[in-house]
C-alpha cells in the first residue's frame, strides 16, 4: 500500500503537531486529543501487523485518517462533534481487528460478508458527518505556552512527591479496569461502547491536572471537589460492574432455557440502554467538575515542595537532660539500629534516624552511641549535637580534651582533616544530631571500606539524592501504649500509687505515643499531688494544651503527603476516639473503597494499603497502640491532637458527609450523608432513625441514605437490642431506595445484628464485617452480594455455609468460626473465586472436597484449617491438604489443627515446607509424625507455634537455625523431654519465648551468647522445672513472666 508509509510518516507529523499547533482552550481539548491519539495509535498498528484487513476499504479508511490527522492544523472542528465522528472511526478499526480474526477461525462466508457489510455502511456514515461538522476558527498555539494552563500547572506537572502513589492513578485506574472489562464483553453494542469510552477519555483528560494537585496545598474547597471527583469515579465503576453482573445473568439464564432467548436478547439491549443513560449522567458531572475545577489551590502560588531542603522547618531548641535514657521502651528499636550497625558489611554506610520533633531520635542515638555492643565493635566514635554536646571516644576511652579545642571540629573543613585518620585507619561510628553538615561536607568524608558507620539525626523524611545509595534509614515510630507507660513510669521517678493506676489507660492515650509529652506529662504530674481528682484534672488541661505539641506533623501534612494519603488518613476519624483500629480491619476497609490501588502486575491492593499504613506510621501520623508478639502491627490509632485536627479536615471535605451534625444544622434539600457511622451519639442525626421511635414511611428514610457508602456501627452492648435495632434499620433503609450503593456494611461486634433478607438487594456491596458478633445464620440471599470482597464471620455461630458462597467471584477474604467448626458444602466442578487470598477458620471433615476441589486455590495467603474425621478417613485428607499447601507459594501465614472426635492433639504429617519462602507465621496443633520436618521450615519463619507435637527430641537443636524467627510458643504437649538446650549463638532474633504445659520438662540450659534478643519469657504450668537458666537472669531488658502450677512454685537460682 503506497499510503501505509506516508501513513506512518503522518503519526511523526501528528505527534508534532499535536505538541505544538494545538490551541487549549478547556480540557475538553484535552479529551480530543487522547480519543485521537488512541485511535491513529490503534490504526498503525494493524496497518503494520495486518494490512490484509485493509482490502476494499483502503480508501474510505484513508480518507478519514487524514481529515481527523489535519482536523486541528487547517482547521478546528467543534470538539463534542469530532469526538463522536472519532469514537465511530475507533469501532470501525476494532470491526477491522475482527475482520482479522474471523479469517484465522475460518468462520463461513456468510457470516464474514455480514461483517464487510458492517464495515463499509459504518464508514460511509463516518464520511458523511465529516463534511457536516461544524468548525471553529484556528486559534494558534503561543510558542511561549503552547497549552492554555496556568503556570501553576506546568510547575505541578514536573513535580512528583516521593512518598505514596498519585491521586490519578487512584481516582482513574478503577475506572480504566471496569471499561475494559466491559470491552471484553461480547455483542457490546458500539454506542455503549462510546458512552463508556467518551466517560474514560474525559477522566484520563485529568490527569495531569490531578498529578500537579500532589504538590500543592488544597484549600477546603479543593478537597471538596476532590472528593465529589472520587465519588463520581466510583459511580462509574459500580454503574458498569452491574451491567457485567447483569448480562453474565442473563446469558447464563439464556444458555439454561433456550426458549427464553428473546427475553434475555431484550433484557442485554434494556441492560445497554440503562448503562448508556448513567454513563451520559456520569460524563455530565465530570464535565461540570472540570469546569469548576478549583484554581486557587495555594495562595502564595507556590508548590507544597517547591525543592529539596533540609532547612524549611524551625528547629525546636534542645535543651540538655540529665536523665538517663528509657532502654525498655526504646528496646524494638535499638536492636534493629545494633543489627544494621554490627553487620558483616565493609561499605561505608548512613543511618539516618527519621522522625518528628520530640519522638525519641536523640535519645535513641544515644542509648546506641553508649552500647557495649557498638562501643566493642568501633574503635573510633564522635558525637556531635547542637551547641550543647561533642564527644570523642578511642577504643572505649573519652578523648574529650576542652570544647574549645573541637568546637568547630565539624563546621571547619581545616579542623575535619583532624579525624580523617581516624576515619580511615579505623572502624569508626559518627553521630551527627545536625545533618545539614553532611549534605555540605559529605565528600570530605573518606569512603573506606573498614565497615564505618554514621548516625544521623532528622525531622527529614527525604534523602539527598547523594546520600539515597548509601544509605538505611530508620523511621522512628510513636511508641505504642505499653511502651508509653514504662516510659512515664520510667520520667516519675516516683513510686505510682495502687489507685492511681486505674489512670494507666488514659495517660497512655493522652500523650498519643508522643516522648516528648509523656516527659511533659510525668513531670507536670509529679508536682501534683497523688489523687484521683489532681491527677485527673491534670490529664484534662494536658489534653486541652497538648494542640501545641504537633504544629510540625500538622505542618508535614499538607507539605509532604499525597491527596491519596489524605484520604486514607479520613478513615481513621470514622472510628470512636482512642479506639484501637485493627490493621487487618483497616486495611481491608481501605480496599473496598478502592482508596489504593496496586502499581504493578503483581501487586494487591493490601499490599498498597500496607505500604500506605505504614508509612503513616514511620511518618509519626498514626500510633501503634499495640503490636503482635512476633513485632507485627496490630492496632493503630490517630493522636488525640491529629485526631481533632483530621475530623474537622474530614467534614469540611465532605468525606463523612453529615453523619456528625446535629439535626439543627441538617437540611433535608442538601443532605447527603456519604459514610455513616453510629458511635451512640444522640446529637447525630440518624441516631432516632437507628435506635429511636423514629416515625417512617415507605420513602422517609430515601434522601438521607441513597448515597451512603459505607456504614459502621459501634454499638456494643451486650444485650438483644443493638442486633434488633440495627436489623430494622437496615430493613427500612433498603426497603426505601437507601444503602443501594453500599460498598461497606461493618457490624464487628454488634451482638447478634438481625440481617434483612433484603441485604441481598446490596449488590455492590465489597465489606461485610460481621466478626464476634455471634450470629447464628446467614439470609440464603447473601448469595447475590457478587461484588463482595470480604466476608468476616469470625467469632460467629455459624456452622455451615452453602456451596452458593462459591458464587460471590470477587470474595478475596473469607474468615469463618473455628470454634463452631465452620464448613463449606462443595460440589465438583465449583468454580472457585480466583482473587481468594485468606481462607480462615476452615472445618474439614471427610466429606470436605480438598483434592480436585479446595486445592485448585492457587491464591491463598493466609489459610487456616482445622481437620477431624474418622479415623481411617483422616491420613487420606490430611495428606490431600499437606499437598495442597505445597502449591501455595504466595502462603504468609499457615494455621493447620488436626483433632481427633474428642477434640484431642490427632497425627499432623508434613512434608518439607523449605520452598514456601514468603511463609512468615505457623501454628501447627498435632502429633508430628515425622519431627525431623522441623529442620527443613522455611527460613522466611518469623512466627512459629507447636501445641500438642508429642516431640521426644529436643526441638531446639532444630529450630534455633531459624535466622528470622522472633516468636517462638511451645504450648502443651509439644515437647515431651526432660532435658533443653538453646546452643551457643542460636536463635539470633527470637524476641519472645513461651512454654506452655511442658510437664515433663526438668532443666533447661542456655548457653552464653544464645538468645540475645530475647525480651519476653513466659513460663506457665511447667510443673518439673525447677530452676530458670542462670545465663538470662542477668539480662537487662529481659522480662520473665512465671506463671507456676499449682503444687510447685519456681525459684530462681544465680549460680
Amino acid at each position: 500500500m503506497k499510503w501505509l508509509l506516508s501513513f506512518v510518516g503522518g503519526m511523526v507529523a501528528y505527534s508534532f503537531l499535536q505538541e505544538h499547533y494545538w490551541a487549549e482552550v478547556d480540557d475538553t481539548e484535552d479529551l480530543v486529543k487522547i480519543v485521537l491519539s488512541r485511535i491513529i495509535e490503534k490504526l498503525c498498528v494493524v496497518c503494520i501487523q495486518e494490512p490484509a484487513v485493509f482490502f476494499g476499504v483502503e480508501q474510505e479508511v484513508q480518507w478519514i485518517q487524514r481529515e481527523l490527522m489535519d482536523a486541528r492544523v487547517k482547521y478546528s472542528y467543534v470538539p463534542e462533534q469530532l469526538m463522536d465522528v472519532a469514537y465511530d472511526f475507533e469501532d470501525v478499526i476494532d470491526d477491522l481487528i475482527l475482520r482479522s480474526a474471523a479469517k484465522q477461525m475460518r468462520i463461513g462466508n456468510w457470516e464474514r460478508c455480514l461483517l464487510v457489510i458492517r464495515i463499509h455502511k459504518k464508514l460511509e456514515l463516518i464520511k458523511s458527518k465529516i463534511p457536516d461538522l461544524p468548525h471553529l476558527p484556528y486559534v494558534e498555539a503561543k510558542s511561549s505556552c503552547p497549552f492554555n494552563y496556568s503556570i501553576e500547572e506546568i510547575v505541578w506537572s514536573d513535580i512528583f512527591l516521593i512518598h505514596g502513589q498519585s491521586v490519578a492513578n487512584t481516582v482513574v485506574s478503577p475506572v480504566e479496569e471496569k471499561v475494559s472489562a466491559l470491552l471484553a464483553q461480547e455483542a457490546i453494542h458500539p454506542y455503549t461502547k462510546k458512552k463508556a469510552m467518551r466517560v474514560l477519555d474525559k477522566l484520563r483528560s485529568l490527569n495531569g491536572f490531578l498529578k500537579g494537585l500532589e504538590s500543592v496545598e488544597l484549600d477546603d474547597g479543593g478537597m471538596v471537589w476532590m472528593e465529589e471527583l472520587s465519588h463520581v469515579c466510583l459511580s462509574a465503576v459500580v454503574a458498569i460492574e452491574d451491567f457485567i453482573n447483569r448480562t453474565q445473568q442473563l446469558t447464563k439464564r439464556s444458555w439454561m432455557v433456550p426458549s427464553k432467548g428473546f427475553l434475555s436478547a431484550f433484557g442485554q439491549f434494556k441492560s445497554q440502554d440503562k448503562l448508556a443513560v448513567e454513563m451520559d449522567k456520569i460524563y455530565a458531572k465530570i464535565q461540570n467538575l472540570s469546569i469548576h475545577r478549583p484554581t486557587a489551590l495555594n495562595p502564595q502560588g507556590q508548590s507544597r515542595n517547591p525543592k529539596y531542603t533540609f532547612r524549611s522547618t524551625e528547629r525546636i531548641p534542645r535543651q540538655p537532660t540529665t536523665q538517663e535514657p528509657d532502654l525498655a521502651s526504646f528496646g524494638d528499636d535499638v536492636h534493629a539500629m545494633i543489627t544494621r550497625l554490627l553487620t558483616d558489611d565493609q561499605n561505608f554506610r548512613v543511618i539516618p534516624i527519621m522522625g518528628m520533633q520530640g519522638i525519641g531520635k536523640t535519645t535513641l542515638a544515644n542509648l546506641i552511641f553508649n552500647h557495649k555492643a557498638v562501643v566493642d565493635h568501633f574503635p573510633f566514635a564522635a558525637w556531635r549535637s547542637d551547641g550543647y554536646r561533642f564527644q570523642l571516644r578511642y577504643k572505649g576511652e573519652l578523648m574529650q580534651s576542652g570544647r574549645s579545642q573541637w568546637r568547630d571540629v565539624w563546621s571547619n573543613q581545616y579542623e575535619m582533616q583532624r579525624l580523617i585518620p581516624f576515619l580511615i585507619n579505623d572502624r569508626s561510628l559518627i553521630v551527627l544530631d545536625n545533618w545539614n553538615f553532611l549534605v555540605d561536607h559529605q565528600e570530605m568524608l573518606p569512603d573506606a571500606l573498614n565497615g564505618s558507620r554514621i548516625i544521623l539525626t532528622t525531622c527529614e523524611t527525604k534523602l539527598p539524592p547523594n546520600l539515597k545509595m548509601k544509605s538505611d534509614p530508620h523511621p522512628l515510630r510513636l511508641r505504642t501504649d505499653e511502651e508509653s507507660w514504662a516510659l512515664f513510669t520510667h520520667a516519675f521517678k516516683f513510686s505510682i500509687p495502687p489507685e492511681l493506676l486505674k489512670l494507666k489507660d488514659e495517660i497512655a492515650k493522652r500523650c498519643g505515643g508522643l516522648p516528648l509529652q509523656i516527659v511533659k506529662l510525668a513531670e507536670a504530674l509529679s508536682h501534683k499531688d497523688a489523687t484521683i481528682e489532681e491527677w485527673s484534672t491534670a490529664l484534662q488541661q494536658f489534653h486541652h494544651d497538648q494542640q501545641q505539641l504537633w504544629p510540625n506533623t500538622l505542618y508535614k501534612i499538607h507539605k509532604d503527603l499525597s491527596l491519596y494519603m489524605r484520604r486514607c488518613l479520613f478513615y481513621f476519624t470514622l472510628f470512636p476516639q482512642d479506639f484501637d483500629i485493627p490493621a487487618r480491619r483497616l486495611i481491608t476497609l481501605w480496599v473496598a473503597e478502592d482508596l489504593v490501588q496496586p502499581e504493578g502486575e503483581n501487586e494487591t491492593p493490601e499490599d498498597v494499603a500496607e505500604r500506605c499504613l505504614n508509612l503513616l506510621i514511620a511518618q509519626g501520623m498514626v500510633q501503634v497502640t499495640k503490636k503482635k508478639l512476633n513485632g507485627n502491627v496490630k492496632m493503630v490509632q490517630l493522636p488525640d491532637a491529629l485526631r481533632q485536627y483530621w475530623s474537622s479536615k474530614a467534614q469540611q471535605a465532605t468525606f463523612l458527609g453529615v453523619h456528625t451534625n446535629t439535626r439543627s444544622e441538617l437540611s433535608l434539600g442538601t443532605c447527603r450523608i456519604r459514610r455513616l457511622v453510629d458511635h451512640l451519639d444522640k446529637e447525630d442525626i440518624s441516631f432516632d432513625h437507628i435506635h429511636g421511635d423514629y416515625n417512617t414511611t415507605s420513602t422517609s428514610l430515601t434522601p438521607y441514605y441513597e448515597d451512603v457508602l459505607s456504614f459502621l456501627s459501634f454499638d456494643t452492648r451486650k444485650e438483644s437490642k443493638p442486633g434488633e435495632e440495627v436489623g430494622n434499620f437496615l430493613c427500612q433503609s433498603i426497603s426505601s431506595g437507601g444503602f443501594l450503593v453500599l460498598l461497606v456494611l461493618d457490624l464487628e461486634n454488634v451482638y447478634r445484628p438481625k440481617l434483612p433478607k433484603a441485604i441481598g438487594k446490596l449488590t455492590r456491596l465489597r465489606y461485610l464485617g460481621l466478626r464476634s458478633t455471634f450470629l447464628e445464620i446467614l439470609p440464603s440471599s447473601i448469595r447475590k452480594l457478587e461484588n463482595i470482597q470480604t466476608l468476616d464471620m469470625k467469632h460467629t455461630r455459624i456452622n455451615t455455609l452453602p456451596d452458593s458462597i462459591w458464587k460471590l467471584q470477587q470474595l478475596r477474604h473469607l474468615y469463618l468460626s473455628e470454634s463452631y467448626q465452620s464448613k463449606l458444602m462443595l460440589r465438583e466442578g465449583t468454580n472457585f473465586p480466583k482473587f481468594l487470598q485468606t481462607l480462615c477458620g476452615l472445618f474439614v471433615d471427610e466429606e470436605t472436597l480438598v483434592r480436585d476441589g479446595l486445592d485448585r486455590l492457587l491464591s491463598i495467603r493466609k489459610l487456616g484449617l482445622t481437620m477431624s474425621s474418622k479415623q481411617e478417613a483422616m491420613s487420606l485428607q490430611l495428606q490431600a491438604v499437606v499437598d495442597w499447601v505445597l502449591k501455595l507459594n504466595q502462603l504468609r501465614s499457615l494455621r493447620l489443627k488436626s483433632i481427633d472426635q474428642n477434640n484431642q492433639p490427632w497425627d499432623l504429617e508434613l512434608k518439607p515446607l523449605v520452598s514456601l519462602v514468603n511463609l512468615s507465621y505457623m501454628y501447627l496443633l498435632g502429633r508430628l509424625r515425622n519431627p525431623s520436618i522441623m529442620s527443613q521450615f522455611p527460613y522466611s519463619l518469623i512466627d512459629l507455634t507447636l501445641s500438642g507435637s508429642g516431640l521426644v527430641e529436643d526441638p531446639m537443636q532444630s529450630l534455633d537455625k531459624l535466622p528470622n524467627l522472633r516468636s517462638l510458643k511451645l504450648l502443651a504437649k509439644s515437647y515431651l523431654g526432660k532435658n533443653m538446650l538453646c546452643s551457643l549463638g542460636g536463635f539470633p532474633q527470637l524476641r519472645v519465648l513461651n512454654l506452655w504445659k511442658l510437664e515433663q520438662l526438668e532443666e533447661w540450659n542456655v548457653e552464653k551468647g544464645a538468645l540475645q534478643a530475647l525480651r519476653d519469657l513466659e513460663i506457665r504450668s511447667c510443673r518439673s522445672l525447677k530452676i530458670l537458666p542462670a545465663e538470662l537472669l542477668h539480662r537487662t531488658l529481659l522480662q520473665i513472666e512465671v506463671i507456676p502450677a499449682y503444687t510447685h512454685r519456681l525459684t530462681f537460682s544465680f549460680a
